[in-house]
């Protein structure tokens, strides 16, 4: 074979291979749903809000909410109507779901769950959210006891956030961890589905636009 066809045969050889990896690589990104660090950030800054209070009423409620926000930072489990109340907080604030893949009855973060942990870490120290407050919110699958999905979560919530403020200089008092065990399926129509292990961020800092009446 002359040494020409050989060059462009290793050339079409490479860029074959090099194809396939990519194919590949979007594949497995796209089966792991691994959200990307900008996404998490626009996702996550704060959004033109609407709710039905006036500017004094609201900065009444933001107040209160502060208050309680300052009572939960470095905890690693409340009670169920801090829970309640921190979900209903919550509830209007930009967020977005992880789905991060903890081994069954596991909170440790494996090979499967660093990507997304990871980007979730580099998301939360860039200087769009480096000074926000955020949740990290522990979900479980439906099987077995409230009490053991419960704790199982909220070490789920808290090995997430330790990893980050380990790994990315995120400040330990901007991020609370809180978890839900299987009150929150993803799945409901079964409770035993991976993707209810999950974990969500929730932006607690992002404003609320009021009414001006």
């Amino acid at each position: 074979m002359p040494a020409s066809a050989r060059r462009k045969l290793t050339h079409y050889s490479c860029g074959g291979l090099l194809a396939a990896l990519m194919v590949l690589g979007a594949a497995e990104a796209r089966a792991q749903n691994i959200v990307t660090e900008d996404e998490i950030v626009r996702a996550l800054m704060p959004h033109g809000q609407t709710r039905g209070l006036t500017i004094a009423v609201q900065d009444r409620v933001a107040r209160e909410g502060q208050t309680f926000l300052d009572s939960l930072r470095n905890r690693t489990s409340l009670a169920a109507a801090e829970r309640e109340r921190l979900a209903a907080l919550s509830a209007d604030k930009p967020s977005i779901a992880l789905d991060i893949p903890f081994d069954f009855n596991s909170s440790r973060i494996g090979d499967a769950a660093l990507p997304q942990v990871s980007t979730l870490g580099s998301s939360l120290a860039r200087p769009e959210l480096r000074d926000s407050t955020i949740l990290i919110v522990g979900h479980t699958d439906g099987k077995g006891s409230d009490r053991v999905n419960q704790r199982l979560s909220e070490r789920r919530a808290e090995a997430v956030k330790q990893y980050i403020v380990r790994n990315y200089d995120v400040p330990g008092a901007n991020l609370i961890s809180v978890g839900y065990g299987k009150s929150r399926l993803k799945v409901s129509n079964n409770p035993y589905a991976a993707a209810n292990r999950r974990v969500t961020a929730i932006n607690m800092s992002a404003p609320v636009v009021a009414n001006r009446d």
